[in-house]
């Protein structure tokens, strides 16, 4: 018998009558002897109409008030998965995260785990409970209540799975597990048997919405294995995996995208030392994550800066940068919104040559122009037009014969 993490999104628990099934659900690992500790999200929409709230109560919400309201809608879940499983006769306990011990930084919104006391959680396991914790949330050093940003119920699955030296992490939401693509934009997508941590951390980083990114880097780090399923059916979905041999003859696993970009320019930087940490210094204040960065070759003394961040960070980056391009003497700051990146991922790229050569005639071919590049050992990432983003999944997709089964060279 085993001790088994699983996790439930909004939508596997966005009714009452979705719950109940849910805990029926969980009875059947239980009643086979296994301990159960199972993450539970906000029910679907509840969380969206928190932010809704808080913004009809004022233009910008305080950070910490904003956490706690939005720590409530995982409460609500836990305490209804409870009761329905004390409906049944079954025992259980629903742990908020202080009371999980799920410890945090200070970062309210985009909070990161540092640590997890079990003992609680283990104590209830004992007395054959099984034990709901709400996803999502924690409590850092001063006792105040954070949140770990959107997706952070997957992250705190893996770390109690890993704090709990759990058999296995299931991640339980509405597909079927992990696709080459996404099903929706290619219907020829094939759902994979297994892919390794590096895989799935640059799928997720890139736009995959199956997993929250730092989840992964839990997984990986403690190596807990996740299985990523569907909860309306029985099928056995894809196992997040350490990698294997067999992997590495792979050429690509999957191809990415995310519309969630945009792209600023700085012209005509001046070119001497010290002036890029000047460009991205109130950026990184900000907390603004950066992705992509391409400098130009300088000429006659200058230089031009382009880098891309997400939408939602666009408008406070360009104030930020043109403060910063008023100061150094900078041209001018330009931005574009209406970009995608579009990424293939495989960790058979460490021993094959010719993979980006082929990606980019294949987007020549459809006359797809690629604005900007970034590689990995395991990945290559385009910028394009965004309104070029579903035929250049499509047609990489295809070209790397990803519906049957990836391609093992060029």
């Amino acid at each position: 018998m085993a001790l088994i993490v699983q996790k439930y999104g909004g939508t596997s628990v966005g009714s009452i009558e979705k719950i109940r099934n849910v805990a029926k659900r969980v009875l059947e690992d239980y009643k086979k002897g296994n301990s159960m500790v199972v993450v539970l999200s906000a029910m679907a929409g509840q969380t969206d109409g928190l932010i809704r709230l808080a913004r009809e109560m004022c233009d910008d919400p305080d950070p910490r008030e904003l956490d706690v309201l939005m720590a409530t809608g995982e409460q609500v879940s836990v305490a209804l998965f409870a009761m329905a499983l004390k409906s049944m006769g079954y025992d259980a306990r629903s742990l908020l995260g202080f009371q999980a011990a799920i410890r945090t930084d200070r970062l309210y919104g985009k909070a990161r785990i540092q640590e997890i006391d079990a003992s609680r959680i283990l104590m209830e396991l004992e007395k054959n409970r099984i034990v709901a914790v709400a996803g999502f949330q924690g409590l850092d050093e001063k006792g105040n209540i954070t949140t770990l940003g959107r997706g952070g119920s997957d992250t705190t699955a893996v770390a109690l799975a890993a704090a709990l030296n759990a058999a296995v992490c299931e991640i339980f939401t509405d597909v079927k597990g992990v696709y080459t693509t996404d099903p929706n934009i290619c219907p020829k997508a094939r759902k994979m048997d297994a892919i390794s941590y590096d895989e799935m951390l640059e799928l997720a980083s890139l736009g995959a919405k199956v997993l929250e990114i730092r989840s992964v880097e839990f997984a990986k780090k403690y190596n807990v294995p996740i299985h990523v399923r569907s909860t309306f059916t029985q099928e056995r979905g894809t196992m997040v995996v350490a990698e294997t041999k067999d992997m590495e003859k792979v050429l690509v696993s999957g191809v990415a995208y995310s519309k969630n970009e945009a792209r600023i320019t700085v012209k005509r930087v001046p070119d001497r030392p010290g002036t890029a940490a000047q460009v991205f210094e109130p950026i990184f204040k900000a907390g603004i994550i950066v992705d992509m960065i391409v400098q130009n070759t300088s000429e006659d003394g200058s230089t031009d800066l382009t880098f891309t961040v997400t939408k939602a960070d666009f408008q406070k980056s360009m104030k930020l940068v043109s403060e910063v391009a008023r100061q150094i003497g900078a041209e001018k700051v330009l931005g574009d919104e209406n970009i995608s990146k579009v990424s293939i991922v495989g960790v058979g790229m460490r021993n094959h040559a010719g993979v980006a050569q082929k990606m980019f005639h294949i987007l020549a071919k459809e006359n797809i122009n690629i604005i900007m590049i970034t590689t990995s050992e395991i990945k290559i990432s385009c910028i394009i037009e965004e309104k070029y983003t579903e035929l250049a999944v499509r047609v990489l997709h295809e070209a790397f014969e990803l519906e049957n089964g990836p391609t093992e060279d060029c």
